[in-house]
């Protein structure tokens, strides 16, 4: 009985110190994020080899982006080599005065919104945000992307990449802003990432 208590502990605790680190940031209303992400293409790169899985390169990819929501994976086929999705809004869908008005959740690898009543139209929300599969390139990237929280500014510069697994498994990156649901998902491989103050207004 006593060891059921103990890991029921361990538990809870754990559960605690996992929502503390990546409580919610709450700021004040405006755009915080206003630039569109920035992608140039590339010819045929470099394959890149990260264990089971080949990475190739489609774009450079930088953007700045308010978190609207974070998850982590443990068990999925990406999970080894992409343990977090990212839901990124900039524009204004980096304003808390927009967000306040819509409800945000992930699973499964998707990102999903609603609204009662458009606070911007239903195109803008599409295009001025996004789900992005994170792949840290290092371990200093690692380590900023475990300490990512919701309503953060972060910046980061990468690639956009295709993923082949050995057994035959694939995925493609989205090229575009403007595409939604399924193949709709930026895959990053995250070289540096960094969280960015806004500037006050």
């Amino acid at each position: 009985m006593r060891v059921w208590l103990v890991l029921l502990l361990i538990i809870c605790g754990w559960g605690g110190y996992a929502w503390w680190r990546h409580r919610p940031v709450h700021d004040a209303p405006g755009i915080v994020a206003g630039d569109i992400p920035d992608q140039e293409a590339l010819g045929s790169g470099t394959l890149l080899k990260r264990g089971r899985f080949t990475l190739t390169p489609r774009a450079k990819f930088s953007m700045s982006g308010r978190v609207l929501s974070r998850e982590d994976y443990q068990l999925d086929d990406l999970a080894p080599i992409a343990p977090t999705d990212l839901a990124l809004g900039w524009g204004r869908m980096s304003d808390n005065a927009v967000l306040d008005k819509i409800r945000i959740s992930q699973s499964n690898r998707f990102y999903f919104w609603y609204t009662d009543h458009f606070p911007i139209p239903r195109r803008e929300i599409e295009d001025s945000s996004a789900n992005m599969h994170m792949i840290p390139a290092n371990d200093n990237a690692a380590r900023e992307l475990r300490d990512v929280r919701p309503g953060e500014v972060v910046h980061f510069e990468g690639f956009l990449v295709d993923v082949d697994r050995d057994d035959g498994w694939h995925w493609n990156t989205s090229l575009t802003r403007e595409d939604t649901g399924a193949g709709g998902c930026e895959i990053v491989l995250v070289e540096d990432l960094r969280e960015e103050k806004p500037a006050s207004p």
